[in-house]
């Protein structure tokens, strides 16, 4: 098949998220939701403050009262009462009163002001309600004073359906009122590892076997795209085994993700099994490494449908490939945006790169500060960048991005590179 016949990264990746939706809501403790995506808006349930309160420790008095107090001549009041936060006041602050109110506390009726402590003559601290206060300080009204709404009125729009729950969002939700919140429903993705000469991790290796890397790779990698992985185990290269290992994976998987398999090899048969559960709607992409990506659906037994990804077998490609395809649709299925949420930068390549016209490639590199232009980067080739050598992608920390127009890309040129380090909600 000539380049010019293969589909381009964004023409496949397009394709593949054509029909995908999120998958459907459930609610679940607030408690529980850290990193999942809201899948309605979120409302306020309460106002907040519910009421007046003290912004500080001190005394609550009426401004017109302490209009001219100053440390030289300060003004004296009546304490009548104290008023802790979760307690209401007991009396009301009238002409030449005072009452104490601590951090949180509401305000009583009279008040408009509230006097901090450092502004009196009172001990800080905790201390016995003295019987008089001298003020200070004179104060506007409604100074240090937290405002009945001035954070959020009951009906308020607090969050928008999309939102990915973080800490500051279920600080807001259970101020809210929010004890649960629907959210969509993570993806179950189903991984197979394909291939006679591998063997599962632990297991003692024959003359010509190497350990499942890719399995334990691609369940990783779903993971930290906010999914969880189905270890669907190893299938060896034959046709029925690979239809039965997917048939099981049907039952339970919204997504199948398969390594091997799926090139031009006498051994290939995961394309042909993918057509034979359901469709094939693409294969093969201009892109370096892993041009042999399948991708189609197939129908479950629910009634719903599940998706079917075929990635290339050697461990590199599986893992870029992934990262390019895979990780965007399920992003979308768990409600974010349908892209790879990573920080794309600009930086200037410290090494020639090589590639092979008409395949866009993607090259792993080391991002270092770019000495000599503040706030820039410079991409250091990692290592090798043949498809079996895993060590030079432990080792990167981006993807440069070359393009398919370009045999040779010199040292020197500005390139985007993908941060494989660095999550975007």
């Amino acid at each position: 098949m000539a380049s010019s016949d293969l589909l381009s990264l964004e023409q496949a990746r397009a394709r593949m998220l054509e029909d995908v939706l999120p998958l459907r809501a459930e609610s679940m403790p607030l408690a529980e939701a850290q990193g999942r995506v809201l899948a309605e808006d979120a409302t306020a349930l309460l106002t907040l403050p519910p009421w007046d309160n003290s912004a500080m420790d001190g005394y609550a008095v009426r401004a017109a009262d302490v209009a001219g107090a100053t440390a030289e001549q300060p003004v004296t009041l009546e304490v009548i009462g104290e008023v802790a936060a979760g307690h209401e006041p007991e009396a009301t602050v009238v002409a030449a009163s005072a009452m104490r109110v601590l951090t949180g506390g509401m305000m009583p009726p009279g008040a408009d002001a509230i006097v901090k402590v450092e502004n009196t003559d009172a001990e800080q601290g905790v201390a016995a309600l003295p019987t008089a206060v001298a003020i200070r300080a004179a104060v506007d009204p409604g100074r240090d004073i937290r405002l009945a709404g001035s954070d959020m009125h009951q009906g308020d729009h607090l969050l928008p359906a999309g939102t990915r729950v973080g800490p500051a969002a279920i600080a807001v939700l259970a101020a809210a009122g929010h004890a649960h919140v629907n959210v969509h429903r993570l993806p179950r993705v189903g991984v197979v590892s394909t291939g006679d000469e591998l063997t599962p991790l632990g297991d003692p290796l024959g003359p010509a076997s190497i350990p499942d890397s890719n399995g334990a790779s691609l369940a990783a990698q779903v993971l930290a795209a906010g999914a969880e992985p189905l270890r669907l185990g190893i299938a060896m290269d034959d046709r029925e085994v690979v239809r039965e290992r997917l048939l099981e994976g049907l039952m339970a998987a919204d997504v199948l993700v398969v390594s091997g398999g799926v090139s031009v090899g006498a051994h290939d048969v995961v394309k042909d099994v993918f057509e034979e559960i359901g469709t094939l709607d693409l294969w093969r992409v201009a892109i370096k490494p892993g041009k042999p990506v399948a991708y189609g659906s197939a129908p479950r037994p629910d009634g719903g449908h599940c998706l079917l990804f075929g990635l290339p077998g050697n461990p590199v490609s599986s893992f870029i490939t992934f990262e390019l395809f895979v990780r965007p649709v399920l992003r979308r299925l768990r409600g974010d945006s349908g892209d790879q949420g990573r920080l794309v930068v600009r930086a200037t390549l410290a090494d020639e790169v090589r590639n092979s016209p008409g395949r866009r490639a993607f090259v792993r590199v080391s991002l270092t500060p770019d000495q000599a232009q503040p706030g820039g980067w410079r991409a250091h080739l990692a290592g090798g960048q043949g498809s079996h050598m895993l060590k030079t992608l432990a080792i990167a920390n981006g993807l440069a991005v070359i393009p398919e127009d370009s045999a040779s890309t010199p040292a020197g040129t500005e390139v985007e590179v993908i941060r494989l380090d660095v999550e975007l909600a």
